[in-house]
């Protein structure tokens, strides 16, 4: 009973558009699994492509994402300073309990905010002169740690690109975010961006695949 509840709950949760990867005309795209690779997203757009050179492409965070961040951290560090002044004025309120959850509570805020703002500022880059694509602002190694393999890949490596989309379901709400990813070459799959603009990820892919001279698999136009 409890399994079937738990499939149950599975099959309520996620959801992936109708459509038969045959159309694409590649017996890779039969090879490729279709699931999101990356759980969650956001309803608006993260990140632009900008196009450095001839040689060069990156994914940068938007203002949107940055300033989405911000707030999240000049909240959790506002809060102690706005709520807490008038309890400062004497040392022994300090100790307060209801003191003590605005400082958990904005530590909480700060913290988050700190890491969407890390995780949105990290480039994602494509580099023809070096030969590779990588996440993150260290270049990567001529020869490859495992633990780089999972953030960069070698040019050459990228079969095609994959755009999926994805209901997230949250509380009182729900939205529709638009993975890009990278195929390569044995079929394994790597994510590039994920955000809620279907029209600027298009637009993005479009440009990247034309940069990379391979094909854009667009699963969202179902």
């Amino acid at each position: 009973m409890l399994n079937k509840i738990k499939h149950a709950l599975k099959k309520l949760s996620s959801w992936k558009p109708s459509f038969d990867p045959s159309k694409f005309d590649d017996e890779m795209a039969l090879k490729t699994e279709w699931e999101p690779l990356k759980r969650g997203g956001t309803n608006f757009q993260t990140h632009k492509l900008v196009e450095v050179n001839y040689m060069r492409i990156e994914f940068r965070s938007t203002m949107g994402a940055k300033l989405f961040s911000l707030i999240f951290f000049t909240i959790g560090v506002g809060m102690p300073i706005f709520f807490g002044r008038e309890m400062l004025h004497e040392v022994a309120d300090i100790y307060q309990s209801d003191f003590i959850f605005i400082i958990l509570f904005g530590l909480i805020f700060a913290t988050v905010g700190g890491w969407l703002f890390y995780s949105f500022s990290k480039p994602v880059i494509f580099d023809k002169t070096l030969g590779f694509y990588w996440k993150g602002w260290k270049k990567p190694k001529r020869y490859m740690a495992k633990m780089e393999e999972e953030i960069s890949s070698r040019i050459g490596n990228i079969y095609a690109l994959q755009i999926i989309p994805e209901l997230v379901r949250s509380d009182n709400k729900s939205y529709v975010s638009y993975e890009l990813n990278l195929v390569l070459r044995d079929g394994s799959r790597m994510n590039v961006v994920d955000h809620g603009s279907p029209v600027k990820i298009r637009d993005d892919a479009k440009k990247l695949a034309e940069f990379l001279d391979v094909p854009v698999w667009d699963a969202s136009m179902e």
